[in-house]
């Protein structure tokens, strides 16, 4: 039986960042997402894909904006300075039921079509749903790029610029949340939060997917799902010149227009 009201779709497209940035310097914007690819900010194309994808109820925009983003969301957000604070701000503004997409400004060759099969497929019975892509699907539709990846039992894989989540997760998980942010760049107190053994076998390939989902499930208390995409562009964000170059081409045939 179908629920008598779906949960609807929100997205906040994260397009703040550092104005010390190199990228933004180099193009003399002020933050990387306003960076310029065939005259429109690169944010643009994210939020027009967003839209034609068919699926958002509402598109929040967090973060510095232009003249080539307006008509493309519904409401702009300040940057609050941290991933956590953005996404919580955003999640504030979703109705209970509502769930979040959280997107990178900085991922401009994702289509709507993709995006609209990686929403299909999200599991509805997760907190979160974490899409991941495998690198055979990275290196056969951008040869060369270079990306970080992990290396589990069932393949390996890059994460992507995209998080599904209910937004009820974040406040129940925040005090643990800010403890990850907190850990991010201290290897033996993240190796106390998700445990010796699970972490060298997460750094020796050992561990497999499933595994590695049931940890996170444990320690963020909601059901937590990895989702497998072969839709690179989602893996693909522009930090360098040579990503914007390569956005660039592939974006020569897109149209540009606003969507009304």
């Amino acid at each position: 039986m179908q629920p008598a009201h779906p949960a609807r779709w929100h997205a906040v497209v994260l397009g703040g960042g550092d104005p010390d940035d190199p990228l933004a310097r180099a193009h003399s914007s002020l933050v990387k997402p306003l960076v310029p690819i065939h005259g429109q900010p690169m944010a643009a194309y994210v939020l027009r894909s967003l839209r034609e994808s068919g699926q958002i109820a509402r598109i929040h925009y967090v973060g510095p904006s232009d003249p080539g983003l307006d008509g493309l969301f519904d409401e702009q957000l300040p940057d609050q300075g941290s991933l956590l604070a953005n996404l919580r701000q955003g999640a504030q503004r979703c109705p209970p039921g509502d769930r979040i997409l959280a997107v990178s400004a900085d991922i401009p060759m994702l289509r709507p079509d993709q995006l609209a099969q990686l929403i299909g497929a999200l599991p509805g019975e997760a907190g979160l749903v974490y899409p991941i892509v495998p690198k055979e699907a990275c290196d056969r539709e951008y040869p060369g790029v270079k990306r970080t990846y992990v290396r589990l039992r069932d393949g390996t894989f890059t994460g992507g610029n995209v998080i599904a989540f209910d937004p009820a997760l974040l406040e129940r998980a925040w005090p643990l949340l800010q403890q990850v942010v907190r850990l991010r760049k201290n290897p033996l107190g993240l190796a106390r939060l998700i445990g010796l053994k699970v972490l060298y076998r997460l750094l020796a390939g050992q561990l497999s997917l499933a595994e590695l989902e049931e940890r996170v499930s444990q320690i963020l208390a909601v059901p937590v799902r990895a989702l497998v995409t072969q839709h690179a562009a989602i893996g693909t964000d522009v930090d360098k010149e040579s990503d914007l170059t390569l956005a660039a081409q592939q974006l020569s045939g897109r149209p540009t227009g606003s969507v009304p």
